[in-house]
């Protein structure tokens, strides 16, 4: 813990850190207990969870830090589906442009890529019900079993067994449909979309978004970032779309983008499971979960997270390779969420 907060003395003295760094400040300074910070690395440690950083903010301001192994403050990390949140984001963006509405039917910017067949519930298909995951098809599409045609048309081929906002699963293909449709009606990546309006005002560089043969970014995962840009896009989300003092996307996008549109476990949690001890368990925004403490977050696999904490003013960031996600938010509530005054 010596190190840490040496470390954090360090950075807040010094002059050379970034000008669109985020500002530091202490813990005692921020009300935030040190122990728990302790009693948080000593947890993981125990556990012998693999976190490869975290960070946390507390009144838009660092208060704790810190790096494990080969990783860094300067190393990009991979988002894996925290990926997702950076595209409804970009969603939100061309919907403030009008360029698109979340209640617009997707088949629209698709007429080549349907199937001879449209059924009434592809009809009834909107923006709206691939952001919030209840696009209605149990099962995700496999565009590598079908080399030979566009992603697009092998998401259509898969059946819409429930009517369209009825039914949550998880569905990481209709996050790439976002990013395709946004594509279409911009003619950018989400990467090249989001540079200037939300990765250049926050100061957010050097990101990376993988993108398949047709060229269109995967949406769902592929992003990387670094860990203080993860905290940067947090305390964006926590504030409401504004960034010093200007409001860049409007606060009703992240009204509707944080609440719980549905409340329904995913399909990998058990169907007697208590879900009042489960964070995959509190409703599904836009690509967003909800969780215990009236928080959200963004979340990726091997435990990529991003979380919110309105009600304290704090965002707690991980990045990690671990097996049970919820045994790593829990050490959070546990700990660092407990030494929040």
């Amino acid at each position: 813990m010596k190190k840490l907060l040496s470390v954090l003395a360090f950075a807040g003295l010094c002059q050379f850190a970034q000008a669109q760094s985020l500002p530091r400040s202490t813990p005692a300074a921020e009300k935030v207990s040190e122990k728990g910070i302790e009693d948080y690395v000593a947890a993981f440690k125990q556990k012998g969870e693999d976190i490869h950083s975290f960070m946390v903010l507390r009144h838009g301001k660092v208060v704790a830090e810190q790096y494990f192994g080969d990783n860094s403050a300067t190393k990009p990390h991979v988002m894996w589906s925290v990926s997702k949140t950076f595209t409804a984001t970009a969603i939100g963006f061309a919907v403030q442009e009008k360029l698109l509405t979340v209640n617009d039917k997707v088949i629209k910017y698709f007429p080549n890529d349907l199937p001879p067949e449209v059924s009434k519930n592809l009809q009834q298909l909107e923006i709206r019900h691939l952001l919030t995951m209840t696009n209605g098809q149990p099962t995700e599409p496999r565009p590598a079993d079908f080399p030979n045609q566009s992603w697009e048309k092998t998401f259509f081929a898969l059946s819409i067994v429930n009517e369209p906002g009825t039914k949550f699963y998880y569905n990481s293909y209709a996050t790439y449909m976002l990013s395709s449709i946004l594509q279409k009606v911009t003619g950018k990546t989400v990467l090249e979309y989001l540079t200037p309006r939300l990765f250049q005002p926050l100061g957010i560089e050097g990101a990376v978004w993988d993108s398949n043969p047709a060229g269109v970014s995967y949406g769902g995962w592929g992003l990387h970032i670094k860990t203080e840009d993860m905290a940067k896009m947090g305390q964006f989300i926590l504030q409401k779309g504004t960034w010093n003092g200007k409001q860049l996307l409007a606060a009703k996008w992240f009204d509707e983008a944080t609440r719980a549109h549905i409340v329904q476990s995913p399909q990998w949690v058990q169907p007697n499971a208590d879900i009042t001890v489960s964070d995959w368990s509190q409703g599904y925004g836009y690509q967003m979960w909800r969780c215990r403490h009236n928080a959200f977050r963004a979340d990726g696999k091997d435990g990529q997270f991003i979380i919110i904490i309105p009600e304290k003013d704090a965002v707690i960031v991980t990045t990690a390779n671990v097996q049970n996600m919820q045994e790593e938010i829990n050490l959070i509530w546990d700990h660092l969420l407990a030494g929040l005054e």
